[in-house]
């Protein structure tokens, strides 16, 4: 097998807002990711501390957080195929 079957590559979107608080961030990346988990694994390993700004302690993804993978809300347990483009976006709310 060669290494373009093996990769487990996948395309993350990232908020605007999420990106200002990390300097050096960007909107768009790629990361190796199997599963949401691995993928915020993955963005928390090159930019400390973005994982408890996507996850709370119990671990889940945080409420006012959505991520979507081909139009579908995803878990930290969703499975992500290679190549697929993963969309993390903040809730709006008010009144």
């Amino acid at each position: 097998m060669d290494r373009i079957q093996e990769s487990a590559s996948v395309r993350v979107r990232l908020p605007g807002p999420l990106v200002d608080l990390f300097p050096g961030s960007v909107r768009r990346v790629e990361v190796e990711a199997r599963t949401v988990r691995e993928m915020i694994d993955a963005l928390n390993a090159r930019w400390p501390g973005m994982r408890d700004r996507l996850c709370d302690t119990t671990p889940a993804i945080r409420k006012h957080i959505n991520v979507f993978i081909d139009g579908e809300r995803a878990k930290l347990e969703t499975k992500i195929e290679p190549g697929t483009e993963v969309f993390v976006l903040t809730a709006i709310s008010g009144g």
